[in-house]
């Protein structure tokens, strides 16, 4: 004859124990939810800054390319002097200055200045444009690229004697059937210089010949 197996007794204890808790415990809340988010919060994108063409039609410098400068850029035309004393400040080596944007209503103390010069080799009239600059040092040249195609481009310093310091330039170089167009880059110092930067950047990717 087989006896039934009874459970031990801790076990019997723990499962009394166990309803015991389960009668006494009051039902929790009913928590309601809110609403879920469909989608995430859409974000403003920045507006992109207002920009001029220079060298276009109806634009205040006649020039043989157009590029896009900040809309508080200036530009003014540069016309030669009658005077031949006061027509040499308007030169530098082969190229003669045809338009100034001036940074001042932009905050800064400098110019993007376009100067043009004859047909020929960009980097041999780059070069002669850097040698006139008596005071120039620490050249480099390298290729780069224009909204107009592959351009030279040169960095250096030029010693200001008023200030006693040496201050960073540059310029690049472009042909175009007219011959060849420089946009340079100078400034009160080197900090004036490299805050103006995104002006000559926007200058070089927007650059078209005309």
């Amino acid at each position: 004859m087989r006896h039934p197996v009874r459970p031990p007794a801790a076990a019997t204890l723990a499962a009394a124990l166990l309803l015991a808790g389960c009668a006494d415990a009051e039902p929790m809340p009913e928590i309601a939810q809110g609403p879920r988010p469909t989608a995430a919060p859409a974000t403003k994108a920045p507006a992109a800054a207002p920009t001029r063409t220079v060298g276009g039609p109806g634009s205040a410098c006649a020039l043989p390319v157009s590029f896009a400068v900040a809309a508080q850029w200036a530009p003014e035309a540069v016309e030669a002097p009658e005077d031949s004393e006061f027509a040499a400040l308007t030169r530098q080596g082969p190229a003669t200055v045809r338009c100034e944007v001036d940074a001042k209503p932009a905050g800064h103390v400098g110019f993007l200045r376009v100067w043009t010069a004859g047909k020929g080799s960009a980097r041999a009239a780059l070069e002669g444009f850097v040698a006139a600059e008596r005071s120039a040092s620490a050249v480099a040249y390298r290729e780069s690229r224009s909204g107009a195609g592959p351009v030279t481009e040169v960095t250096y310093t030029v010693r200001d004697e008023t200030a006693e310091e040496s201050k960073e330039e540059r310029a690049f170089a472009v042909p175009t059937p007219g011959g060849t167009v420089f946009v340079h880059l100078g400034g009160l110092d080197t900090e004036e210089h490299r805050a103006m930067l995104p002006a000559y950047e926007l200058a070089m990717t927007t650059l078209k010949p005309l």
